[in-house]
């Protein structure tokens, strides 16, 4: 199983990072490789990836989300195992830290020759790079879900 944690600091109040990553069909806006994801109910998600040519579909469930504070999932189905958890931190009134874990396995050469010289690493550090520019650009999220999905 590889890890990925990494974090950023965002010039925005914790609840606009939290409510734009509760948007979670604008993710092809700043994360490399997403195609598109489709919300399916306020706790399901279809992921469409092309990441270095490797194309999957898969479907993703939330697993727990408190706004302002968190928000984990879990891959379920298919061959994609992963799991993970953003959570958000508020260093002042306008100014929140952002952090990623994610857990997966990786399948066939090109995911492990990757996961070893640690491409995953960098592709998320650059989504949060991105994520930080759109957020800070715009200024407000462009939605929100405020619901609290308790873990099962």
């Amino acid at each position: 199983m590889s890890q990925v944690q990494k974090s950023i600091d965002v010039d925005v109040p914790v609840s606009t990072a939290y409510n734009q990553w509760t948007q979670f069909e604008t993710f092809p806006q700043f994360m490399g490789g997403v195609e598109s994801i489709t919300q399916v109910d306020d706790t399901h998600l279809h992921w469409v990836t092309d990441i270095a040519g490797v194309e999957r579909e898969f479907d993703a469930e939330i697993t727990e989300q408190h706004p302002d504070e968190r928000v984990a999932w879990r891959s379920i189905g298919g061959d994609t195992q992963h799991a993970g958890v953003v959570t958000f931190h508020r260093l002042a009134e306008s100014s929140t830290r952002v952090m990623v874990q994610i857990d997966w396995q990786p399948s066939g050469i090109v995911e492990k020759v990757g996961s070893a010289v640690n491409v995953d690493d960098r592709q998320v550090e650059r989504d949060l790079e991105r994520f930080k520019e759109l957020i800070e650009e715009r200024g407000h999220e462009s939605g929100a879900w405020r619901g609290d999905v308790q873990t099962p």
